[in-house]
Protein backbone atom coordinates (compact mmCIF):
# COMPACT_ATOMS: atom_id res chain seq x y z
CA UNK A 1 0.00 0.00 0.00
CA UNK A 2 2.69 2.08 1.08
CA UNK A 3 4.44 1.76 -2.56
CA UNK A 4 1.37 2.34 -4.50
CA UNK A 5 0.86 5.52 -2.44
CA UNK A 6 4.31 6.52 -3.37
CA UNK A 7 4.20 5.94 -7.13
CA UNK A 8 0.80 8.29 -7.36
CA UNK A 9 2.25 10.73 -5.37
CA UNK A 10 5.62 10.33 -7.82
CA UNK A 11 3.46 11.03 -10.95
CA UNK A 12 1.15 13.25 -9.58
CA UNK A 13 4.25 15.78 -9.65
CA UNK A 14 5.40 15.24 -12.75
CA UNK A 15 3.36 16.24 -16.70
CA UNK A 16 4.08 14.44 -19.83
CA UNK A 17 4.91 16.72 -22.89
CA UNK A 18 4.68 15.63 -26.28
CA UNK A 19 3.65 17.47 -29.57
CA UNK A 20 4.35 15.28 -32.00
CA UNK A 21 5.09 11.85 -31.37
CA UNK A 22 1.95 9.10 -31.90
CA UNK A 23 2.16 5.36 -31.61
CA UNK A 24 0.78 5.00 -35.47
CA UNK A 25 3.59 5.50 -37.65
CA UNK A 26 3.71 9.33 -39.52
CA UNK A 27 4.27 8.76 -42.99
CA UNK A 28 4.44 11.88 -46.13
CA UNK A 29 3.45 8.76 -48.65
CA UNK A 30 1.84 7.95 -51.08
CA UNK A 31 0.76 11.32 -51.36
CA UNK A 32 3.23 14.29 -52.79
CA UNK A 33 2.01 16.79 -49.97
CA UNK A 34 3.37 17.01 -46.40
CA UNK A 35 1.77 17.53 -42.79
CA UNK A 36 3.14 20.39 -40.60
CA UNK A 37 3.95 17.74 -38.29
CA UNK A 38 6.85 16.05 -37.24
CA UNK A 39 8.09 12.25 -37.04
CA UNK A 40 8.89 13.10 -33.17
CA UNK A 41 12.21 12.77 -30.94
CA UNK A 42 14.54 10.13 -31.56
CA UNK A 43 12.36 8.80 -33.75
CA UNK A 44 14.63 7.49 -37.31
CA UNK A 45 11.92 7.00 -40.16
CA UNK A 46 12.36 5.61 -43.71
CA UNK A 47 9.97 5.96 -46.76
CA UNK A 48 11.17 4.58 -49.63
CA UNK A 49 9.79 3.41 -53.06
CA UNK A 50 9.50 2.58 -56.70
CA UNK A 51 8.15 4.77 -59.38
CA UNK A 52 7.43 4.70 -63.29
CA UNK A 53 6.02 7.69 -65.56
CA UNK A 54 5.51 8.51 -68.64
CA UNK A 55 4.58 11.61 -70.81
CA UNK A 56 4.35 12.65 -74.78
CA UNK A 57 4.18 15.80 -75.88
CA UNK A 58 2.80 15.57 -79.54
CA UNK A 59 3.89 19.27 -80.48
CA UNK A 60 7.34 18.72 -80.37
CA UNK A 61 7.28 14.87 -81.23
CA UNK A 62 9.36 14.08 -78.00
CA UNK A 63 8.53 10.94 -75.64
CA UNK A 64 9.72 9.84 -72.46
CA UNK A 65 9.71 6.88 -69.91
CA UNK A 66 11.19 6.84 -66.46
CA UNK A 67 11.78 4.17 -63.89
CA UNK A 68 13.16 5.25 -60.76
CA UNK A 69 13.30 4.66 -56.64
CA UNK A 70 13.74 7.30 -53.82
CA UNK A 71 14.20 7.53 -50.22
CA UNK A 72 13.18 9.58 -47.84
CA UNK A 73 14.81 10.01 -43.96
CA UNK A 74 13.34 11.59 -41.89
CA UNK A 75 14.39 11.96 -37.85
CA UNK A 76 13.56 14.35 -35.17
CA UNK A 77 15.96 15.97 -32.77
CA UNK A 78 16.36 18.90 -30.08
CA UNK A 79 12.47 19.63 -30.37
CA UNK A 80 9.21 17.77 -30.71
CA UNK A 81 7.98 20.50 -33.34
CA UNK A 82 11.22 20.01 -35.49
CA UNK A 83 12.40 17.49 -38.14
CA UNK A 84 14.95 16.93 -40.56
CA UNK A 85 15.02 15.37 -43.78
CA UNK A 86 16.62 14.22 -46.71
CA UNK A 87 15.28 12.83 -49.82
CA UNK A 88 17.49 11.35 -52.83
CA UNK A 89 16.35 9.74 -55.78
CA UNK A 90 18.16 7.38 -58.71
CA UNK A 91 16.18 7.00 -62.04
CA UNK A 92 16.77 5.62 -65.61
CA UNK A 93 15.30 7.54 -68.39
CA UNK A 94 14.50 6.72 -72.19
CA UNK A 95 13.80 9.65 -74.49
CA UNK A 96 12.46 9.53 -78.08
CA UNK A 97 12.61 12.75 -79.79
CA UNK A 98 11.37 12.19 -83.09
CA UNK A 99 13.27 11.51 -85.66
CA UNK A 100 16.43 11.19 -83.61
CA UNK A 101 17.08 7.38 -82.33
CA UNK A 102 16.02 6.80 -78.94
CA UNK A 103 18.68 7.06 -75.76
CA UNK A 104 19.06 6.93 -72.42
CA UNK A 105 20.15 9.01 -69.52
CA UNK A 106 20.68 7.63 -65.86
CA UNK A 107 21.63 8.54 -62.40
CA UNK A 108 20.82 10.36 -59.16
CA UNK A 109 17.88 12.75 -60.04
CA UNK A 110 17.03 14.61 -57.01
CA UNK A 111 19.19 15.04 -53.40
CA UNK A 112 17.05 17.45 -51.32
CA UNK A 113 18.25 18.05 -47.78
CA UNK A 114 15.81 20.52 -45.31
CA UNK A 115 13.87 21.15 -42.05
CA UNK A 116 10.04 21.67 -40.91
CA UNK A 117 9.21 22.98 -38.14
CA UNK A 118 5.23 22.94 -36.52
CA UNK A 119 4.35 26.60 -35.49
CA UNK A 120 0.81 26.26 -33.84
CA UNK A 121 -1.05 23.35 -33.31
CA UNK A 122 -4.97 23.59 -33.42
CA UNK A 123 -6.83 21.60 -30.47
CA UNK A 124 -10.23 20.37 -30.34
CA UNK A 125 -12.61 19.90 -27.44
CA UNK A 126 -13.54 16.73 -26.32
CA UNK A 127 -17.12 16.26 -26.88
CA UNK A 128 -16.86 12.79 -26.05
CA UNK A 129 -18.11 13.75 -22.09
CA UNK A 130 -20.59 15.90 -23.21
CA UNK A 131 -23.77 13.82 -22.32
CA UNK A 132 -26.73 16.49 -21.64
CA UNK A 133 -26.89 17.03 -24.86
CA UNK A 134 -26.57 14.67 -28.12
CA UNK A 135 -26.96 17.95 -29.91
CA UNK A 136 -23.72 19.60 -28.61
CA UNK A 137 -21.95 16.13 -28.49
CA UNK A 138 -22.35 15.83 -32.43
CA UNK A 139 -22.26 19.78 -33.52
CA UNK A 140 -19.58 20.20 -36.21
CA UNK A 141 -16.14 22.26 -33.98
CA UNK A 142 -15.78 25.42 -35.80
CA UNK A 143 -12.10 25.29 -34.89
CA UNK A 144 -11.76 22.76 -37.33
CA UNK A 145 -11.49 25.33 -39.89
CA UNK A 146 -8.27 26.84 -38.57
CA UNK A 147 -5.43 24.56 -39.95
CA UNK A 148 -2.13 23.59 -37.98
CA UNK A 149 0.79 25.26 -39.51
CA UNK A 150 4.18 24.68 -40.38
CA UNK A 151 6.95 25.84 -42.58
CA UNK A 152 9.41 24.19 -43.99
CA UNK A 153 12.79 24.95 -45.83
CA UNK A 154 15.04 23.26 -48.05
CA UNK A 155 17.99 22.96 -50.41
CA UNK A 156 18.86 21.31 -53.42
CA UNK A 157 22.20 19.77 -54.18
CA UNK A 158 23.72 19.40 -57.21
CA UNK A 159 25.83 16.07 -56.57
CA UNK A 160 23.29 14.51 -58.82
CA UNK A 161 24.21 12.44 -61.98
CA UNK A 162 26.17 14.19 -64.96
CA UNK A 163 22.80 14.64 -67.13
CA UNK A 164 20.78 16.35 -64.12
CA UNK A 165 23.57 18.77 -63.16
CA UNK A 166 22.21 21.82 -62.70
CA UNK A 167 24.35 24.54 -64.00
CA UNK A 168 23.20 27.51 -61.16
CA UNK A 169 24.34 25.01 -58.40
CA UNK A 170 22.24 24.84 -55.47
CA UNK A 171 18.81 25.68 -55.42
CA UNK A 172 16.60 26.69 -52.53
CA UNK A 173 13.06 25.53 -51.71
CA UNK A 174 10.32 27.09 -49.26
CA UNK A 175 6.92 26.07 -47.70
CA UNK A 176 3.85 26.53 -46.21
CA UNK A 177 2.40 23.88 -44.71
CA UNK A 178 -1.35 23.65 -43.44
CA UNK A 179 -3.70 20.65 -41.87
CA UNK A 180 -7.46 20.99 -41.03
CA UNK A 181 -8.60 18.17 -38.91
CA UNK A 182 -12.27 18.28 -40.63
CA UNK A 183 -12.61 14.89 -38.54
CA UNK A 184 -11.17 11.59 -37.04
CA UNK A 185 -11.57 10.33 -40.19
CA UNK A 186 -11.21 13.03 -42.68
CA UNK A 187 -7.60 15.43 -43.15
CA UNK A 188 -7.00 18.31 -45.36
CA UNK A 189 -3.78 19.15 -46.47
CA UNK A 190 -2.80 22.31 -48.11
CA UNK A 191 0.99 23.05 -49.19
CA UNK A 192 2.07 26.59 -50.73
CA UNK A 193 5.66 26.50 -52.41
CA UNK A 194 8.32 28.17 -53.88
CA UNK A 195 10.85 26.03 -55.32
CA UNK A 196 13.94 26.57 -56.91
CA UNK A 197 14.36 29.93 -55.57
CA UNK A 198 17.43 31.03 -56.67
CA UNK A 199 17.08 29.88 -60.07
CA UNK A 200 16.25 30.93 -63.85
CA UNK A 201 14.10 27.33 -63.40
CA UNK A 202 11.75 28.85 -60.30
CA UNK A 203 8.20 27.75 -59.96
CA UNK A 204 5.23 28.25 -57.68
CA UNK A 205 2.86 25.63 -56.83
CA UNK A 206 -0.21 24.27 -54.67
CA UNK A 207 -0.80 21.03 -53.45
CA UNK A 208 -4.09 20.14 -52.13
CA UNK A 209 -4.83 16.44 -50.18
CA UNK A 210 -8.32 14.88 -48.95
CA UNK A 211 -7.04 11.71 -47.08
CA UNK A 212 -10.07 9.41 -45.74
CA UNK A 213 -9.69 6.66 -43.36
CA UNK A 214 -12.24 3.86 -44.29
CA UNK A 215 -11.07 1.65 -41.42
CA UNK A 216 -8.01 1.29 -38.78
CA UNK A 217 -5.85 -0.26 -41.27
CA UNK A 218 -7.31 0.87 -44.97
CA UNK A 219 -7.01 4.50 -46.22
CA UNK A 220 -7.13 6.83 -49.67
CA UNK A 221 -6.83 10.08 -50.90
CA UNK A 222 -7.30 12.33 -53.82
CA UNK A 223 -5.00 15.18 -54.27
CA UNK A 224 -4.72 17.88 -56.47
CA UNK A 225 -1.24 19.98 -57.68
CA UNK A 226 -0.68 23.03 -59.30
CA UNK A 227 2.50 24.29 -60.76
CA UNK A 228 3.08 27.92 -62.05
CA UNK A 229 6.30 29.19 -64.27
CA UNK A 230 7.85 31.96 -65.18
CA UNK A 231 5.81 32.30 -68.00
CA UNK A 232 2.91 31.80 -65.83
CA UNK A 233 1.78 28.60 -68.06
CA UNK A 234 0.10 26.31 -65.50
CA UNK A 235 0.32 22.78 -65.03
CA UNK A 236 -2.44 20.90 -63.40
CA UNK A 237 -1.73 17.06 -61.89
CA UNK A 238 -4.81 14.98 -60.29
CA UNK A 239 -3.75 11.49 -58.14
CA UNK A 240 -5.46 9.13 -55.56
CA UNK A 241 -4.16 6.15 -53.70
CA UNK A 242 -4.13 3.93 -51.24
CA UNK A 243 -2.60 2.62 -47.97
CA UNK A 244 -2.55 -0.30 -45.63
CA UNK A 245 -1.23 -0.03 -41.90
CA UNK A 246 0.69 -3.25 -41.42
CA UNK A 247 1.84 -2.63 -37.97
CA UNK A 248 2.08 0.86 -35.99
CA UNK A 249 5.82 0.89 -37.51
CA UNK A 250 5.03 -0.11 -41.08
CA UNK A 251 3.02 1.14 -44.00
CA UNK A 252 2.80 0.06 -47.39
CA UNK A 253 1.08 2.09 -50.49
CA UNK A 254 0.36 2.54 -53.68
CA UNK A 255 -0.71 5.51 -55.99
CA UNK A 256 -1.10 7.06 -59.24
CA UNK A 257 -1.48 10.22 -60.92
CA UNK A 258 -2.32 12.07 -64.28
CA UNK A 259 -2.38 15.71 -65.70
CA UNK A 260 -5.15 17.68 -67.23
CA UNK A 261 -5.20 20.51 -69.46
CA UNK A 262 -2.36 20.31 -70.96
CA UNK A 263 -1.11 19.69 -74.59
CA UNK A 264 0.75 16.68 -73.49
CA UNK A 265 0.01 13.29 -71.75
CA UNK A 266 1.22 12.58 -68.22
CA UNK A 267 0.99 8.92 -66.32
CA UNK A 268 3.00 8.53 -63.46
CA UNK A 269 2.40 5.68 -60.46
CA UNK A 270 4.66 4.71 -57.36
CA UNK A 271 4.47 1.90 -54.98
CA UNK A 272 6.25 1.63 -51.88
CA UNK A 273 6.32 1.28 -47.53
CA UNK A 274 7.18 3.69 -44.99
CA UNK A 275 9.27 2.20 -41.67
CA UNK A 276 10.68 3.61 -39.00
CA UNK A 277 13.55 3.04 -35.80
CA UNK A 278 11.61 4.17 -32.71
CA UNK A 279 13.51 5.58 -30.28
CA UNK A 280 11.16 7.98 -28.25
CA UNK A 281 11.26 8.87 -24.97
CA UNK A 282 8.64 10.50 -23.46
CA UNK A 283 9.74 13.92 -21.67
CA UNK A 284 8.71 14.89 -18.20
CA UNK A 285 8.60 18.43 -16.94
CA UNK A 286 9.28 18.79 -13.33
CA UNK A 287 5.73 21.20 -11.85
CA UNK A 288 6.31 22.67 -8.35
CA UNK A 289 2.57 22.30 -7.80
CA UNK A 290 1.16 18.29 -7.77
CA UNK A 291 -0.79 17.67 -10.51
CA UNK A 292 -4.02 15.38 -10.37
CA UNK A 293 -3.73 13.42 -13.35
CA UNK A 294 -0.88 12.90 -16.00
CA UNK A 295 -2.08 14.36 -19.10
CA UNK A 296 -1.44 13.35 -22.84
CA UNK A 297 -1.50 15.89 -25.69
CA UNK A 298 -3.60 14.25 -28.69
CA UNK A 299 -2.00 14.24 -32.07
CA UNK A 300 -3.40 14.06 -35.84
CA UNK A 301 -0.27 14.07 -38.01
CA UNK A 302 0.63 11.86 -40.37
CA UNK A 303 -1.45 9.41 -43.24
CA UNK A 304 -2.58 7.14 -40.50
CA UNK A 305 -1.67 8.87 -37.17
CA UNK A 306 -2.89 12.26 -37.89
CA UNK A 307 -6.78 10.27 -38.03
CA UNK A 308 -6.49 7.25 -35.57
CA UNK A 309 -5.31 8.22 -31.93
CA UNK A 310 -4.25 5.00 -29.88
CA UNK A 311 -4.17 5.28 -26.03
CA UNK A 312 -0.91 3.82 -24.69
CA UNK A 313 -0.98 0.72 -22.26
Amino acid sequence: MKNTLFLVLFLANFQLITAQYTEIINSKRPGFSESPYGVGTNVYQFESGMFYNSSNDESLGAKAKTLGGELFFRVGKFKERLEFNANVAYQRDEVNNFPNPNYHIKGISDLTVGAKYLFYQQEFTDKSKEIRSWKRRTAFDKKRLIPSVGVYGGAHLNFLGKDYKSDEGISYKGALLLQNDFSDRLILLTNLLADNITSEDKYYSYIVTMTYAINQNWSYFIENQGKYYNDFSPNYQFGTGIAYLVTENLQVDASARTNFFDDYSYVYATAGFAWRLDRHKDAFVYKNAPQETMSKTPNRKGFFSRIFKKNRN
